[in-house]
C-alpha cells in the first residue's frame, strides 16, 4: 500500500499527476486478424511509456481510472507483469477497478502480487484516500454493468484541500448506453471537485471548464478511435484553481482510416489515395482500413491494384472496394467485349448491379472482376 498521507493538506498544497485509463491488458484483439499479437504487445509497450513518463515528469502520482485489464479472466502472468511495471514506477500509483475488471470475488485485484507492490494502491473502497497534495475520491466498480451512479457517495463538502474524483462510466446525457454507469455532468460543481478523472471512453475528451476529462486509452484498440493513444498530465496549483491539462502521446501503433464517407465522383481520386497510402510513415506499425465507394472510371482500374499493393505493406489492412460502380458514361469496355455470351453476361450483370441489395453488391463484384479480366486480355 502507498505510504499514508494526512487527509488535511497544507494550505499551499498543489498537485501534479498523470491521468490514464482503459489499458485493457490481456485484450485478445481478434479483430486485428494477423496483427493481433502485435496489438496485444503494443498495449504493454504503451503502458511502459506511461510509467516512464510519470518518472520523467516527476509527478506526485499516477492514476489509472479503470479497465487496467480486459477482464477478470486474464492470465495471471499478465497481472504479475502489470503489477511489476507499476511497482517499479518511482511514484505512488492508484488503480481503480472498472467495468471490465470490477472488484469482485476472484477478480484480478485479489492476486497476492498487489501486496508486494508497496507504492501501488488498488482503490477497492468508495472512501477518501490521501494523495500527495490533497485527497482522492475513488468510485470503484463491483459489477460489469449498472444504471446506478458510482459517484453518488461523494459528499458535497470538502476539507479545503485539492479534491480529485476517480470514476469510470458514461457522462450522463452524452450517451444512452444501458448499464453504462451514468455520471452527472455537473459532478465537479456538485461535489466541489477540482478535477474529475474519468475512464471508459477510449478517446480523449476534456470538457468545458477543464474540471472533467476522459484521458482515453493509452493505446488505440481499433479503427474509429481518432483521439485515442494519450494520457493527460494534470497540474492543479491550489484548491479551486482551474486544472492545467496537457495531452501527451503514448501510442505505439497507428490505426488509419481512408475513404470512409467519401464518394468518388471524378477521375484522379483513386490515384491520390494510392499516393497517400504509399507516403504514410511507419508502415510497419500502422494498420489501415480503406473503403472505396463511388465511380470507377475505366482508365483507373489499375489504381485499385496500386492501392491493393500499397495496403499489403502495412502491419495489417482492410480494403473494401465493393462500393465502386463503373461510371455511368463509361461503358465502352462492355461494347468492346467479344459479341455473344460474354457481352450479354456483362450487360446482365450491369443491370443486376443497380441498387444496394446484397444481390446487387455481388453482381457488381462479378462485373468488376469481368472488367479486370477484359483489361488484362486487352494488354
Amino acid at each position: 500500500m502507498a505510504q499514508p498521507v494526512s487527509l488535511v493538506p497544507p494550505h499551499n498544497s498543489n498537485m501534479r499527476f498523470l491521468h490514464t485509463a482503459d489499458w485493457q491488458i490481456g485484450m485478445r484483439a481478434v479483430h486485428a486478424g494477423s496483427a493481433a499479437e502485435a496489438v496485444r504487445g503494443a498495449r504493454m509497450d504503451a503502458a511502459t511509456r506511461v510509467c516512464r513518463m510519470a518518472e520523467d515528469e516527476a509527478v506526485d502520482f499516477l492514476l489509472l481510472a479503470g479497465d487496467t485489464f480486459e477482464d477478470n479472466a486474464v492470465d495471471r502472468t499478465s497481472v504479475e507483469q502489470v503489477a511489476a511495471l507499476l511497482g517499479g514506477t518511482g511514484c505512488p500509483v492508484f488503480v481503480l477497478p472498472g467495468n471490465h475488471d470490477p472488484h469482485q470475488p476472484g477478480s484480478v485485484w485479489e492476486h497476492p502480487v498487489w501486496r508486494s507492490a508497496a507504492n501501488v494502491t488498488v482503490l477497492r473502497e468508495a472512501a477518501p484516500v490521501a494523495v500527495p497534495g490533497g485527497v482522492l475520491l475513488p468510485c470503484p466498480l463491483r459489477t460489469r454493468r449498472s444504471d446506478e451512479d458510482p459517484t453518488a457517495w461523494i459528499p458535497s463538502a470538502g476539507d479545503g484541500g485539492i479534491r480529485v474524483v476517480a470514476a469510470h462510466g458514461n457522462v450522463a446525457g452524452i450517451t444512452a448506453e444501458e448499464g453504462g454507469f451514468p455520471i452527472p455532468m455537473d459532478l465537479a460543481t456538485r461535489t466541489g471537485a477540482d478535477y474529475v478523472a474519468l475512464g471508459h471512453w477510449h478517446s480523449t475528451v476534456i470538457y468545458s471548464g477543464a474540471r472533467t476529462a476522459y484521458s482515453g486509452t493509452h493505446e488505440p484498440t481499433r479503427f474509429g478511435e481518432p483521439a485515442s493513444g494519450n494520457v493527460l498530465l494534470v497540474s492543479i496549483s491550489a484548491p479551486g484553481a482551474v486544472p492545467q491539462i496537457e495531452t501527451r502521446r503514448t501510442a505505439v501503433l497507428r490505426w488509419v482510416r481512408i475513404g470512409e464517407g467519401e464518394a468518388l465522383t471524378v477521375p484522379g481520386k483513386l490515384a491520390e489515395i494510392a499516393r497517400n497510402l504509399a507516403n504514410l510513415p511507419d508502415q510497419d506499425r500502422t494498420l489501415v482500413e480503406v473503403t472505396l465507394t463511388g465511380l470507377l472510371f475505366e482508365r483507373e482500374r489499375e489504381d485499385v491494384s496500386r492501392i491493393e499493393s500499397a495496403c499489403a505493406r502495412f502491419l495489417a489492412h482492410r480494403l473494401d472496394w465493393s462500393g465502386l460502380r463503373p461510371a455511368p458514361d463509361d461503358h465502352d469496355w462492355i461494347r468492346r467485349l467479344p459479341a455473344g455470351s460474354l457481352q450479354i453476361a456483362a450487360q446482365r450483370l450491369r443491370q443486376a448491379a443497380e441498387g444496394t441489395s446484397e444481390e446487387a453488391r455481388t453482381a457488381m463484384q462479378a462485373l468488376l472482376e469481368l472488367y479486370t479480366f477484359a483489361q488484362e486480355v486487352r494488354r
